[in-house]
């Protein structure tokens, strides 16, 4: 189950460089940004599991 809580797992969970803190890179729209504000966005839609080496390979 890909839940708000397995935010640090998935691929679109990426370190902001001008905020100094890891962010999800997807654009939500103001119902979905409501759903994850309220904690009501239990199962997200853009959930992809990822693969640590594969993050850190993009990343160089």
């Amino acid at each position: 189950m890909a839940g708000k809580a397995n935010c640090e797992l998935c691929m679109n969970y990426m370190y902001d460089e001008e905020y100094e803190e890891y962010c999800c890179s997807v654009d939500l729209d103001q119902d979905e940004m409501g759903r994850f504000l309220t904690d009501t966005f239990y199962e997200c839609p853009y959930f992809r599991m990822g693969d640590e080496y594969k993050i850190v390979r993009k990343q160089m």
